[in-house]
């Protein structure tokens, strides 16, 4: 072991000065030993790395100013307060939550005409520009007067996640017993976690029932978990491009951006709050994961093989351009999105799973957990005080990891494909409300296959309302943000189906 593995393991990097932090990772990372020497007697000169430069710049930078304020980035939502303890599928309670969200058209005297948009990953609340934020938003030609999701009709909800960073409850929130921000200390959250929260908005509101509850990507996960836990709340699914599991191929994606990311010693175990946040693994993450979010059909014709500047000669640094638009990519996120929330959402992506062994067991543990929050809530009282709630939750939870103390070993089996699909197909038998399932042929994200479980596990468990549609598009994952009138006239004919 070297001396800097021995100074990493005993002194917690966001102890050491901030300088001192960046000469070690210049020194050990990046500026190749002797190089003034070597450089005067080779044979040839050495390369130069502009983009590594450029790495090295930005921590400078960041190094002399504040960390990136997430929840700053998008404006103009309104925030829903739930002052109770909230307790999450894997046993942790957080204090209180806030939900940001965002609202477009109106909601009407019955109260029956909401549409609830669940997001992916890295989205927030604003699918839509309004007066309070008048960006466009993600699903911007989505939604509107007349349009797909018409507002002449219909009151559209979407909002931030939690364990997201534009506004909701997440890791780079503050906890009210302490002051401090959660950083990883936030408990894991599921999906279901998420659609929970979502529905507390929802009563809060009044509505008691959507007219759709519609999602793409991870959103169609969510869909898909509110139309399983509360059927009697969901009058319409739709379903765009997600999964009824996550399957290894996506897991392993995710998997290895999360690796990238936690390798960048900037993240110091999450605790980066008051230094450098690690913006080179989330630059690395993010390009990774874009890789998956389109196809190779598009790059061939976007790109092909052309160099940025043909002229030059032949770099390390990006010089073809789908390397100069991955960098590009992983530039214009790395400092947009909280890195822990990268982590605990995408986390949470990969142990979705609707079948029912897997519902049962954590419906199992949160019957267990009930305990605990009932112990919270006899002793805060009727007071709602967020830091006596905290504290409470700190005593009753108490302060050992998740996994400390308990038997990590897993006999490991290997399920036929009957037993695991009639598994799934049980998990699903709550869902017969109309649903939509719309999949893209050139996805390799969430390939069609899993649409077509979807589809197929609703229909073998009693489903008679299923739709579903293969789009023959070469935008990838991302059709869902690109096509309008593909995508766009399935949800319009889906929303706007006459009753049966």
């Amino acid at each position: 072991m070297n001396k800097l593995t021995l100074l990493r393991s005993s002194i917690p990097l966001r102890r050491l000065p901030y300088q001192s932090l960046l000469a070690l990772n210049q020194r050990n990372l990046h500026t190749p030993p002797l190089q003034s020497s070597c450089s005067s007697t080779s044979s040839n000169p050495p390369l130069s790395f502009p983009c590594i430069d450029k790495l090295n710049s930005r921590t400078l930078e960041l190094d002399s100013g504040p960390e990136p304020s997430y929840d700053k980035i998008v404006t103009g939502y309104e925030t829903f307060n739930h002052p109770h303890p909230f307790l999450l599928d894997h046993g942790g309670i957080l204090p209180n939550i806030d939900i940001a969200y965002e609202t477009w058209g109106t909601l009407n005297e019955k109260k029956d005409n909401a549409i609830l948009i669940h997001t992916g990953l890295s989205a927030s609340s604003h699918a839509k520009s309004h007066a309070k934020n008048t960006k466009p938003g993600w699903w911007e030609e989505f939604i509107g007067p007349g349009s797909h999701i018409d507002t002449n009709k219909f009151f559209v909800i979407c909002t931030n996640v939690i364990g997201g960073c534009y506004g909701s409850t997440g890791p780079s929130s503050v906890d009210p017993a302490d002051g401090e921000k959660y950083a990883t200390r936030f408990p894991i959250i599921t999906i279901f976690d998420m659609v929970r929260a979502q529905f507390k908005l929802l009563d809060h509101l009044g509505i008691e029932k959507l007219h759709a509850s519609v999602g793409s990507s991870m959103g169609g996960m969510q869909s898909i978990a509110a139309a399983n836990l509360f059927p009697e709340r969901v009058k319409r699914l739709i379903s765009i491009s997600a999964c009824a599991r996550s399957h290894p191929y996506s897991i392993a994606l995710r998997h290895t951006q999360r690796q990238v990311l936690m390798a960048d010693p900037n993240w110091n175990k999450g605790f980066y709050y008051k230094g450098i946040p690690p913006h080179v693994g989330m630059k690395l993450a993010r390009e990774i994961a874009t890789i998956s979010y389109r196809s190779g059909p598009e790059w061939e014709l976007r790109f092909g093989r052309k160099r940025a500047n043909e002229n030059q000669s032949p770099a390390l640094c990006p010089d073809f351009l789908i390397e100069t638009y991955l960098d590009h990519q992983g530039e214009r996120f790395c400092l947009q999105y909280d890195p822990n929330s990268l982590l605990y959402i995408s986390k949470a992506m990969d142990m979705f799973d609707m079948s029912s062994s897997e519902t049962a067991k954590l419906l199992k543990q949160r019957e267990n957990n009930m305990t605990k929050v009932e112990q919270i809530m006899s002793q805060c009282g009727e007071e709602v005080n967020a830091q006596m709630v905290a504290e409470t939750c700190r005593s009753v939870i108490g302060t050992q990891s998740a996994l400390e103390g308990k038997d990590q070993t897993k006999t490991l089996t290997t399920l036929s494909p009957d037993p695991a699909t009639q598994d799934l197909v049980q998990g699903m038998k709550n869902i017969k409300m109309p649903a939509l399932v719309l999949g893209v042929q050139s996805d390799i994200l969430f390939p069609v296959w899993q649409q077509k479980e979807i589809a197929e596990c609703l229909r073998a468990s009693g489903n008679k309302r299923v739709t579903y549609y293969e789009l023959d598009a070469m935008f990838g994952h991302d059709t869902f943000l690109i096509d309008r009138v593909s995508v766009g006239g399935a949800i319009k004919g889906h929303l706007e189906l006459l009753e049966e």
